[in-house]
């Protein structure tokens, strides 16, 4: 069994739990919310580390969130961060 952890601490509100059952829907995994980590569980290429990645990225984008947001993977788990804006200078 894999089981792929995804840190999104810096989520606010209820995105966790639609985090939680975005990746549920996609990966048909067992998913559970702990605090500040999703944890997926299961089997087969649904819970590759690439492919739970760019379900995260299609979350995002779908809640309007990736221009503030990334994903970075390392080697545990990916982790979900804050984009550093740059304003430009005139």
């Amino acid at each position: 069994m894999v089981e792929m952890k995804v840190d999104a601490s810096e989520l606010k509100g209820d995105l966790m739990g639609k985090l939680a059952d975005f990746l549920k829907d996609k990966t048909g995994g067992d998913v559970s919310n702990d605090g500040k980590v999703v944890v997926v569980k299961g089997e087969g290429a649904a819970l590759s580390k690439k492919y739970v990645r760019i379900t995260v990225k299609k979350f995002l984008h779908k809640q309007e969130l990736s221009e503030t947001f990334k994903v970075i993977g390392d080697a545990e788990a990916l982790k979900i961060k804050e984009r550093k804006l740059y304003e430009e200078e005139d």
